[in-house]
């Protein structure tokens, strides 16, 4: 049998990027997680090999990375050398494989993140002051606790 690559979803963060090798109930899983790449391959029931190498785009720390495997694919968290870092792609060569792609649904763009919180601290802050700086209580003198229960007792 023909190795071939496995449909690989990626996805950025500030301190990790995720990788998920989709290759449901695979057997013979190897990762190999280095400063500049990631080497994997499996093998699915029908006895197909996959096989994946990327070079990263940047450097990563091998040593606090890890991968999972679950019934339905085998995911890579590969922690960055630099945090706080975006990537703009994956791979170190600016050609997309046909079988890498983003996965939209995990992709969040995080940066200016911080500024996004400062700004919703601030705000809650302010309604916070707001409420916390209450007037006096409403005069309840106009109301007539006798004439309210005459209405309630005559209708």
């Amino acid at each position: 049998m023909a190795r071939q690559h496995a449909r690989t979803l990626w996805y950025d963060r500030p301190k990790y990027v995720f990788m998920e090798f989709c290759v449901e109930d695979s057997t013979d899983v190897h990762v190999l997680i280095e400063d500049h790449r990631i080497v994997f391959s499996c093998k699915n029931p029908d006895g197909v090999e996959f096989y994946n190498e990327i070079e990263f785009y940047a450097k990563v720390n091998c040593k606090d990375s890890r991968d999972k495997r679950s019934g339905r694919s085998i995911t890579c968290f590969v922690r960055k050398w630099k945090e706080k870092v975006a990537w703009p792609r994956l791979t170190k060569e600016d050609i997309k494989p046909v079988w890498l792609s983003v996965d939209f649904d995990n992709w969040r763009d995080w940066e200016g993140d911080e500024e996004v919180e400062l700004a919703q601290v601030e705000h809650y802050a302010e309604l916070l002051k707001k409420v916390s700086t209450k007037g006096p209580p409403p005069a309840m003198d106009d109301l007539d606790d006798d004439s309210d229960s005459a209405d309630a007792t005559s209708n």
